[in-house]
């Protein structure tokens, strides 16, 4: 993903464009989260849109469009239908979100033209807080806890003072906690197996599943007691940034597995590509990746989060000071407000590496061997080489100027990359001097 953040991921997928170019850097209204601002002058070039009023698409969206408080609620609930207030209760066969939103779904592939090509998003908040199962599945995974990966439940020495200052090891009410939140998530996903299996066969009934593209995804991943935060999103490492990615449709073999490095801002090119439309005419910095054959493919994408912090004191981390959020009782705070970074993230075939840098005082950095430390436990900032440490550098510079075709040119690790130092110590040489004061 681009950001592992609701709002800005979710209008990455929409506008095919990174943050930096969206401006949605968080949740909320100020955040540019749906706001007016955003309305106006990035939604008309959304690939549904664009789908909708150049290429012919019926379009129909059900769920979490982007992001607003109390939005994620399973019973009583309003939603806003083509604009008119709906309120919802807490009767179950009426209520319950992920089934209402299925069967929204099957009306509309039900009483759709078939004259015209169409183009469903059903965006289900499950498995979003605060995690509330259907009846039948209440009792589901009753032994399930959250896995206990090498990261689980340690310290995270060598990294950003945010993930430092967690307690090591978690109070046992912490991880309980993490451990029935993770359950909950498994048994709210049933319900979205569900939703899945019957839109699959209503196309199957009406003849329509071999010509239709089925993308499955999600907008950020989830920690549960990695490096001992209990529960949340909004860091940089794999736990939060990387998402499952399942494609099915014509011409696409089964059981079969891509090594392409693919982000979510390439959603919305490879759609519009598969409807015949121009990516090219677009502003996004994303790519299509129908082709599903690699050439001239990408090694790297750039990661972007902005951090949010309270301008008071946490009540419940009063220690910390100002400029902290999302804490728990144990005075673990999941975000600051110089949890702000922008990540460069390698895959090549000579390389997979992720490669960090912080806004903050020190330009803190932080850099993975992802091959050889996939849990991501031994910071190598001041060990890695320093020419590629200088090429990361200078790749994530570019990536974080970068706009439409230029966020597309070869990266680092690319043969067709061309390395020139010397423009690092002209238009960035400011940066560059403080980042390896940092590595002395």
């Amino acid at each position: 993903v681009a950001s592992p953040l609701c709002c800005p991921s979710r209008a990455s997928i929409l506008t095919g464009k990174y943050p930096h170019n969206h401006h949605v850097i968080n949740n909320t209204l100020d955040g540019n989260c749906s706001s007016k601002a955003w309305q106006k002058s990035e939604e008309p070039h959304t690939f549904p849109a664009l789908l909708k009023a150049s290429a012919g698409y019926q379009t129909f969206f059900a769920g979490k469009y982007l992001n607003q408080d109390k939005n994620s609620k399973y019973y009583n609930y309003t939603l806003s239908v083509n604009g008119k207030a709906q309120k919802h209760g807490a009767d179950y066969s009426k209520d319950y979100l992920t089934d209402l939103l299925a069967n929204m779904s099957l009306d509309f592939l039900q009483y759709k033209t078939s004259y015209q090509p169409f183009f469903m998003m059903v965006s289900t908040p499950a498995p979003h807080s605060p995690w509330t199962a259907a009846p039948q599945y209440q009792n589901s995974f009753k032994n399930t806890k959250a896995p206990r990966d090498p990261n689980f439940n340690i310290h995270g020495k060598d990294k950003h003072w945010l993930i430092r200052q967690a307690k090591t090891p978690m109070s046992n009410s912490s991880i309980q906690f993490l451990d029935d939140a993770f359950r909950g998530r498994w048994q709210t996903l049933l319900s979205v197996d569900d939703l899945v299996e019957k839109i699959v066969k209503r196309l199957e009934v009406r003849g329509e599943l071999n010509n239709t593209y089925i993308f499955f995804t999600s907008d950020n991943g989830y920690h549960t007691g990695q490096f001992s935060l209990p529960v949340d999103k909004r860091q940089l490492y794999e736990f939060d940034i990387r998402v499952p990615l399942m494609v099915r449709g014509p011409n696409i073999k089964p059981n079969q597995i891509s090594q392409m490095l693919v982000a979510n801002v390439d959603l919305g090119p490879t759609i519009l590509d598969i409807a015949g439309y121009n990516v090219n005419k677009t502003q996004m910095d994303g790519m299509s990746f129908l082709p599903m054959n690699g050439t001239s493919w990408r090694t790297d994408i750039l990661v972007e989060y902005e951090g949010e912090g309270r301008n008071k004191s946490d009540p419940t981390c009063p220690l910390l000071g100002p400029g902290v959020s999302e804490c728990f009782p144990d005075c673990v705070c999941e975000d600051s407000y110089n949890n702000t970074y922008a990540c460069v993230r390698t895959i090549a075939p000579s390389s997979n590496l992720q490669y960090c840098e912080f806004d903050d005082n020190e330009i803190f950095v932080e850099v993975y061997n992802v091959t050889a430390d996939p849990y991501q436990l031994t910071n190598i900032a001041k060990t890695i080489d320093k020419e590629v440490l200088e090429k990361m550098n200078h790749r994530l510079m570019m990536l974080q100027s970068c706009s439409g075709q230029s966020c597309r040119t070869p990266g680092v690790y690319d043969p067709r990359y061309k390395f020139d130092p010397r423009q690092m110590f002209t238009s960035h040489s400011w940066r560059l001097s403080r980042l390896r004061q940092t590595l002395k």
